[in-house]
């Protein structure tokens, strides 16, 4: 179908979109808008796979890891959130021998230690860059991504260092990555609204651009079916593509589902499957400097994933080892998110695509090609 535009009954505005897509041209801001407003599901899904298949043929790849919350105490009250805690009886702040625990007690086969969790208001980067220090002591070979943009702004602010100084600390101390989260969304009206008193944009944007000159990868991600129009979408994702053209360090892109329980944004009804869908795809084609598209599967479910691998989805996250609460707390579909290897693999063989197994950084560990 690619190779067949003239058989297909498109707008001329569509069919350029489709043109510059299908001869791997970059497509616009404007010509991205066009995509959310009037490309319908099957055309959304044939460009994504033409992108997605360019860049990693048929192959989906997963990875064995776990999270560490090690608090839901946080500064911020941002609207949408259904995990943070003020001091509550329902809030944690584990201790570091709790945390140290939670790594032993993790299967050895894990790869990945994944740390994020709320804003605490006294901990500072020598308490967090000591975590890191211990677990790597405790296990050399495991890779520590840890700490959202949101959470490293503020212990550096407290240390009254530059961003540079203290991502350099925390890389001294073993930071290896940074995951995505707390860029919501971009669109500095729509983060009033949502999230006032967090970090800005721009020190969002400052972070990362930071740690990826210090040789420190990341992650991106965007909050999406809130307050937000599909202006804003394309407006976060230009920004992204933007910072990934200068620096190229940004392993994976991260379309972030608003679930609405247990925040004071219930009011506001979760977007459809089909837009989910939708936006999978729409950002496969527009971030053409990114080399995998993320589905989060503890947040939209295991079908949805399944489905969203057509839509331009190459990368369906870890085994998690039921160590998140952050989306079970908003109501997400499973209360207890763990998937085996062996579940991944089916999952990716049922729609004909090739099961990989790969480390942090994208590097192949085993390709389950039959």
């Amino acid at each position: 179908m690619i190779n067949n535009i003239d058989k297909i009954n498109l707008s001329q505005e569509l069919r350029t979109v489709f043109g510059k897509v299908a001869s791997d041209q970059r497509i616009s801001a404007d010509e991205g808008l066009i995509l959310f407003k009037e490309a319908d599901l099957g055309l959304l899904g044939t460009l994504a796979n033409h992108v997605s298949r360019k860049k990693n043929g048929k192959q989906v790849c997963f990875i064995r890891n776990f999270h560490i919350e090690p608090t839901n105490i946080c500064i911020y009250n941002c609207e949408f959130c259904s995990y943070s805690q003020r001091v509550s009886d329902i809030a944690w702040d584990f201790s570091p021998a709790e945390i140290l625990t939670k790594v032993s007690e993790a299967d050895s086969n894990v790869r990945e230690v994944h740390i994020t969790g709320g804003v605490h208001p006294h901990h500072d980067i020598h308490y967090y860059g000591k975590m890191i220090q211990d677990i790597k002591k405790l296990r050399p070979q495991i890779h520590v991504k840890a700490f959202s943009a949101i959470e490293i702004d503020y212990m550096i602010k407290k240390a009254e260092l530059s961003f540079m100084e203290g991502l350099e600390i925390l890389k001294q101390y073993g930071l290896d990555s940074i995951p995505g989260g707390g860029a919501e969304i971009f669109d500095e009206e729509i983060r009033a609204k949502i999230c006032n008193d967090k970090t800005s944009t721009a020190n969002w944007l400052e972070i990362h651009e930071t740690a990826h000159n210090l040789g420190i990868l990341s992650n991106a991600t965007m909050l999406y079916g809130h307050l937000e129009s599909y202006h804003h979408r394309i407006d976060h994702m230009l920004r992204l593509r933007d910072l990934q053209d200068r620096t190229a360090k940004f392993s994976s892109f991260i379309p972030l589902k608003f679930k609405n329980k247990n925040n004071s944004m219930s009011y506001l009804p979760e977007v459809s499957s089909i837009e989910d869908l939708k936006n999978y795809a729409v950002s496969r084609i527009f971030l053409d400097n990114f080399t995998h598209i993320k589905a989060y599967w503890p947040m939209v479910g295991k079908e949805i994933t399944q489905l969203s691998l057509s839509f331009g989805v190459d990368d369906i996250d870890g085994t998690i080892e039921n160590s998140t609460k952050i989306y079970s707390l908003a109501g997400a579909e499973d209360q207890n998110p763990s998937m085996t290897a062996g579940e991944f693999i089916q999952m990716v063989r049922q729609v004909n695509l090739i099961p990989v197994e790969r480390d942090s950084k994208y590097n192949i560990i085993k390709v389950y090609d039959n």
